[in-house]
C-alpha cells in the first residue's frame, strides 16, 4: 500500500545495477510513494547491470556519472534539478567496490593501489557527493542525504577486508558532514547498517552464504531484506524523519544488539 510519503519530491539514486541492488528496489519504492528522481551509476557498472530497464519502469532519466569524479557529480546535479525541475530532496549512495576482495587478494598481501581505490569509490565518493550538493546549492531545506554501509565498520569478519576501512570513512564523513549540512540548510545526512542482504554485491564476498544463515540466526527478526531496506529508506527520505541525522541507523532484525540466540546455541552444540 503506497501513502504518497514523497509526493512532490525529488532526487538521485546512485548505484541500481539490477534487480537485486537495494537501490533497485528503492527506486521502485519511492516511485510508489510519488517521488521522482534520476538514476545514476558508473558506465563500467551500467553496462554490466539493467539500469535502462529500471528507468523505463520508473519514467525516470538516466545521467552516467562516476562517483569518484567531482566533474561527473558537478553534471549530475546540475543536470537532474534541470530535468526533475528544482532543487533536490533526497540522495541516495549505494555504492561499494573492493578490487582487493574481487581479486581474493588476502587482508595481509592488499594491493595499496586497490587498497586507496576502494577507499575512494566505497567511503570517499560520499563526501564528494555531498561537497558537490552543497556547492551546486542543489538540497532543499530537510533533504535527507543517505549512504548504506554495514556493521563491519565496527566489527571485524572474515573475507569483508579493506572494505571495513571504507565503511569506517563513509559513517565518520556522514556525522561530520551531517553536522555542516544541518546547520546551513537543515539537510539531514545519515547512514544506514543493512543485514546481509543478498546483492550482486554480497554475493562476490568469499563465504556470504554461510554468514547469511548465521546473521539470521543472531538476529531475533531475521535479516532485513532488500524490500525492507527500500522501506525504511523511504522514511527517511520522508518528512517523518527530518529530525534525525549524523546516525548510523542499525537496520539489521537485531544482530548488532544480539549476543547469543538459542537457535546458535543448538547448532553449536556437540
Amino acid at each position: 500500500m503506497a501513502y504518497n510519503l514523497l509526493r512532490g519530491k525529488r532526487g538521485i539514486i546512485f548505484g541500481a545495477l539490477d534487480e537485486n541492488s537495494i537501490a533497485w528496489k528503492t527506486a521502485l519504492k519511492i516511485k510508489e510513494e510519488g517521488g521522482q528522481f534520476t538514476l545514476t551509476n558508473a558506465p563500467i557498472a551500467m553496462r554490466m547491470g539493467k539500469i535502462k530497464e529500471l528507468a523505463t519502469q520508473c519514467n525516470a532519466e538516466i545521467i552516467p556519472a562516476d562517483a569518484t569524479s567531482e566533474s561527473d557529480l558537478n553534471t549530475l546535479f546540475t543536470k537532474s534539478m534541470e530535468i526533475l525541475g528544482g532543487k533536490l530532496d533526497f540522495v541516495l549512495h549505494s555504492i561499494g567496490m573492493s578490487p582487493n576482495v574481487r581479486k581474493d587478494k588476502p587482508y595481509g598481501d592488499l594491493n595499496y593501489d586497490w587498497y586507496l581505490k576502494t577507499l575512494d569509490i566505497s567511503g570517499v565518493s560520499f563526501h564528494k557527493v555531498c561537497q558537490t550538493a552543497e556547492k551546486t546549492d542543489a538540497m532543499n531545506e530537510w533533504g535527507s542525504i543517505l549512504a548504506l554501509t554495514y556493521i563491519a565498520s565496527q566489527r571485524t569478519f572474515p573475507d569483508y577486508s579493506d572494505m571495513a576501512q571504507a565503511k569506517a570513512v563513509l559513517e565518520s564523513i556522514a556525522r561530520s558532514y551531517g553536522y555542516r549540512f544541518g546547520k546551513a540548510k537543515k539537510v539531514r545526512v545519515n547512514t544506514i547498517s543493512q543485514s546481509p542482504t543478498v546483492t550482486t554485491a554480497g554475493a562476490g564476498i568469499s563465504g556470504f552464504d554461510v554468514f547469511f544463515d548465521y546473521a539470521r540466526m543472531m538476529s531475533p527478526l531475521g535479516n532485513a531484506s532488500g524490500e525492507d531496506c527500500a522501506n525504511y529508506i523511504t522514511l527517511m527520505f520522508s518528512d517523518y524523519s527530518r529530525m534525525v541525522t549524523m546516525q548510523n541507523l542499525m537496520h539489521d532484525g537485531g544482530f548488532s544488539t544480539t549476543g547469543i540466540t538459542e537457535e546458535l546455541i543448538e547448532k553449536l552444540k556437540k
